[in-house]
């Protein structure tokens, strides 16, 4: 018996449909965000396999995981992309809820896991969820929609622009309480920056700005850990065997990559000298095994990231979109300030912070989060480039009917 298998015919018209739909799709931010997630999965690969063999007789376990993971965050990213921006913009008040109970819920006994410290993680069995990756992306919408709902009052009265600092406040307070204080700064700076952006008069800002900085240096000089990074940030030379010495051995992997670094694998601090080298210092084994060009081609995604969300954000400002535009500013803010900030402590010009790499770092939380991050970008550019052919689609037929009008005119005067 032979089996017909049906062939699905190109035809002129699916073929445009296809073109079309590609079109509306970034491409560039599409593959910057690919480039990203691929290479993170090599170096995290290379990073962890001499641990995962020591430790877990398995030496690519962090391979198989890190896959999984990005499997599940393309997953994430295209259901986040086939969700109308207007049904995100109306779930702000619900997901800052959500943030809070989430926030609350890990700091309960025998909920909350405990790693180095830090009850930051709550086990969903396959991997453990890092509640601040959520709450992160969660206030960036609220904070979006609110800046729609009360931009006026936030431009013209200071009221407008407490009333969200209060409920970022309450967050970041109880990131404090896990402790997490990286990702407190990340959260504040972005919503900071997202509510200049909305019109805060400058003042204000700088006032709170200035109140800011004050409670993270009371922060930083009342708590023994926090001061013990500083001092050994400050002078990491001091004490390179205890305070100092995760910071020492990625200087030297750093310092050892030279221009084109020792190949990839090649890492030596990778192997028993560098701590958390396959998730917050991966950005120094990078540069231990591709060198200053993989610095510098890694920089340049990143760039690249910021510059396509910030070009979203002004196409979507351009198309009277304010929470689309809103939106894509405080993700773009919160990735780069992210990898500055990653890159930044792995070079010492930075305090350490538990914060991982964009897109790259091991770890589930980050990386979907992440994801689904760029798939909101994505789905910004997508509504943006209908409507704006929409309104040129408008505007051909009006000119089409003003020139039939004028025919008729002319016919009739004759």
């Amino acid at each position: 018996m032979s089996i017909t298998i049906p062939v699905c015919r190109v035809t002129p018209a699916l073929k445009r449909a296809t073109e079309a739909h590609l079109d509306k799709v970034d491409s560039v931010l599409l593959f910057t965000g690919l480039a990203l997630l691929a290479i993170g999965l090599v170096m995290v690969t290379s990073a962890s396999i001499s641990i995962a063999d020591r430790n877990l007789s398995s030496p690519f376990y962090y391979l198989q995981r890190q896959s999984v993971f990005i499997g599940l965050g393309v997953v994430a990213a295209w259901i986040v992309y086939q969700v109308r921006l207007v049904y995100w913009e109306k779930s702000g008040m619900a997901l800052l809820g959500f943030s809070l109970f989430l926030l609350v819920l890990v700091l309960l006994p025998g909920v909350g896991k405990e790693v180095n410290g830090s009850t930051r993680w709550i086990s969903l069995g396959m991997f453990n969820l890092q509640v601040s990756e959520a709450v992160k992306l969660f206030l960036i919408i609220y904070v979006a929609g609110y800046l729609v709902r009360h931009g006026e009052e936030v431009r013209t009265s200071i009221l407008g622009f407490i009333k969200p600092m209060l409920m970022v406040g309450m967050a970041a307070l109880l990131l404090l309480l896990e402790p997490d204080f990286g990702a407190t700064v990340i959260i504040i700076g972005t919503v900071l920056g997202m509510m200049y952006l909305g019109g805060v008069r400058f003042m204000q800002f700088v006032s709170f700005m200035g109140l800011f900085g004050t409670a993270a240096l009371l922060l930083v000089v009342t708590s023994p850990y926090r001061m013990e990074r500083l001092t050994s940030f400050m002078n990491p030379w001091a004490d390179p065997f205890d305070s100092g010495f995760q910071l020492t051995q990625s200087l030297i992997a750093i310092g050892t990559g030279g221009w084109f670094g020792t190949g990839l694998g090649g890492s030596v601090q990778k192997l028993f000298y560098l701590p958390e080298s396959h998730t917050d210092f991966l950005f120094a084994v990078l540069s231990e095994e591709l060198g200053f060009v993989g610095v510098c081609t890694i920089i340049a995604l990143y760039s690249m990231l910021f510059y396509r969300a910030i070009c979203i954000a002004l196409l979507a400002e351009k198309c009277g979109n304010r929470f689309a535009a809103y939106l894509a500013y405080g993700i773009g803010i919160w990735l780069a300030m992210q990898a500055v900030i990653n890159m930044g402590v792995n070079m010492g010009m930075l305090p350490t912070k538990g914060l991982t790499l964009p897109l790259m770092s091991y770890g589930g939380s980050s990386l979907i989060i992440c994801c689904m991050a760029i798939g909101l970008l994505l789905r910004i550019h997508y509504e943006c480039g209908v409507y704006e052919k929409q309104a040129v689609s408008q505007e051909e037929r009006k000119r089409s009917a003003r020139k039939r009008t004028g025919s008729q005119r002319r016919r009739t005067g004759s």
